[in-house]
């Protein structure tokens, strides 16, 4: 029997529990219109935006019944007032209720589980015995830190970076030499800056996460981390990626990882 889109909603639930969000977080459904005991062909996405609802509607058109956006970010932050035409997110919800679509978040709680968003950085990294770096619960928290083996030069750890997550450009701490050896890395994905406190006492060298800004890179070099910021988009993807393969391997009929999520940045020259 086909796995229903309730059934779904109940492993990720069970895995990665929307009790365990930040305050500020809006993790859960974002917009459920009566669809649970359909069978769950599934779109994810990292952000529920109008380029994903338009994708998911193209499959429709092409013989995919699309009835569930699975998003990393909440489509609805800020109590929503109104639901309007010309408004990104009242678009988003007038779309999803017309045409039976569904859309759910795991944010907060899916950045701390086993292959959620700081897991997979630490796998695609290959760090070894990685712990978070701020524990949440029993072997769950936020970030990684782990060990390289064998340890690479910082060189060889932008470039391992660039080749794994392919983002469109690296910033990183200003260094006398790019040759010296790096053991200990701590990665966080999303936005991360707000832990250095904690990653400098994990005795990390270096640090990846996004969305830094100068004076949080200035912290970094005055608590002897080098801090890399490899991009939002570059950083959490890649745990999008996974959450596909585990919805399939849940059993969804149809499950794809969106082809229009979108960095929103683009650099020149």
């Amino acid at each position: 029997m086909a796995l229903a889109i309730a059934d779904l909603i109940s492993k990720l639930e069970a895995w990665a529990n929307p009790a365990w969000q930040e305050s500020w977080d809006n993790c859960g459904w974002q917009v459920q219109p009566g669809l649970l005991n359909e069978p769950a062909q599934v779109l994810v996405c990292l952000t529920p935006t109008l380029a994903v609802m338009a994708e998911a509607l193209a499959l429709r058109q092409q013989g995919i019944g699309v009835n569930l956006i699975l998003a990393h970010h909440p489509l609805i932050f800020s109590p929503l007032k109104s639901v309007t035409q010309g408004d990104p997110v009242g678009d988003m919800v007038r779309q999803a209720i017309a045409h039976n679509i569904g859309i759910y978040t795991a944010h907060t709680n899916f950045d701390q589980v086993q292959d959620g968003t700081a897991d997979l950085l630490a796998q695609v990294l290959h760090l070894q015995n990685s712990t978070p770096v701020v524990p949440t619960q029993l072997g769950l928290g936020y970030g990684r830190v782990g060990d390289l083996s064998p340890a690479l030069s910082l060189r060889g750890l932008l470039d391992l970076i660039q080749a794994q997550l392919s983002p469109p450009q690296l910033i990183y701490s200003p260094t006398a030499d790019l040759e010296q050896m790096i053991s200990r890395v701590a990665v966080l994905g999303g936005s991360g800056a707000s832990y250095l406190g904690a990653v400098a006492q994990t005795g990390a060298q270096a640090y990846l996460t996004s969305d830094c800004k100068f004076h949080q890179f200035q912290e970094g070099r005055d608590r002897g981390l080098i801090l890399i910021d490899a991009g939002h988009y570059a950083t959490e993807r890649p745990a999008c990626d996974r959450l596909t393969e585990i919805v399939q391997q849940w059993g969804a009929p149809w499950a794809q990882l969106s082809h229009q999520d979108e960095d929103f940045r683009q650099f020149w020259g």
